[in-house]
Formats: C-alpha cells, structure tokens, sequence
C-alpha cells in the first residue's frame, strides 16, 4: 500500500506544478531561479525525452497504459524487495502524470529548465524526474539482485547439485 502512496504523492506533486506553471507563466516565459544555471520555463513537448518521436501521442497513450499495467502486476509481486518496489511506484507516479497531460492537452508541460556552462538540458517536470530516478533504482536493484538457483530447483532441472544453476 505503501508504494501506492509514493506513486501517488509523485503524481499529486507533478500535476500541481504543471498546473501552477500553467496558471503563473505564459508559455516561454522563463524564471531565474539560479543564475546561469537553473530556470523555470514554460514548455510543451508533444514527443518524449529530448523531445524524439513529436506528435506521436496515441503510441505514447497506448504505451503508457501497457507500462502502467505491468507495473501494477509487478508491484504485487514484489512488495517484499524495497527497493525494487520504490522504483516501480516512482516510474509509475510519473508515468501517470505524463498520461494525464497527453490525455488532457495532447502534449506535456515541462518547467525544470537547466542550463550546466553552455550545455542546456532539454527542459523536464516532476513526472520525468520520478521516471528517471525510478529507472536507476530500478537498475541498482536489477544489478544488485541475483536469483541463486536453489537446490530444489537445480535438482528439477536433472542437475542435483546445483553445479549448471551457478553459471547460468
């Protein structure tokens, strides 16, 4: 349940501040936030990260829907692995909150604007973050979990002692 809350508080926080950059910004205004490095700037990005696959919204509405249903199944799965769960109910906060804009305006609202010496990052919101941040929790847990084959399941396989499941 826990994990549903994070997913949750994830997609309250993003449609928030899309909502208040919607309400407080024209769109391209841009804010200082810290000089030279970080903005607010009113965007719309109708494609995916960095702006690839432009005007594609119903593959994304439909992807996104399959995405969201294998988190669903997979969260019950593995409520017990912490970090694993984490990182699924951050993808899915985010995943959610794009969806929302897609469905809603066709395009998403992105704000986060960072600009590191003379390399401007293409501009993200909340949702992007929590996927992003998801993603590499969810590649720790992948790299840090390792399913050693058991004893039992090394002896239904016609290896009984378990010598084939320690290279596989």
């Amino acid at each position: 349940m826990k994990y549903y809350l994070v997913a949750l508080l994830v997609l309250l926080l993003d449609q928030w501040s899309k909502w208040l950059v919607m309400e407080k910004m024209d769109l391209g205004e841009s804010i200082t936030l810290v000089e030279h490095w970080l903005y607010l700037t009113s965007h719309r990005n109708a494609g995916a990260a960095f702006g690839i696959l432009q005007g594609q919204k119903w593959f994304f509405i439909a992807m996104t829907i399959v995405v969201v249903g294998v988190i669903l199944y997979a969260l019950n799965k593995v409520r017990q692995e912490q970090v694993l769960a984490l990182s699924l109910s951050l993808i899915l906060g985010g995943a959610i909150g794009n969806f929302i804009d897609r469905v809603r305006f066709g395009e998403v609202v992105d704000f986060i604007d960072v600009r590191i010496f003379t390399y401007h990052y293409p501009i993200f919101n909340v949702a992007d973050s929590a996927v992003v941040i998801g993603g590499i929790l969810l590649a720790i847990s992948m790299l840090r979990t390792r399913s050693p084959v058991s004893e039992e399941d090394a002896a239904s396989k016609g290896d009984p002692a378990g010598v084939k499941g320690d290279t596989e």
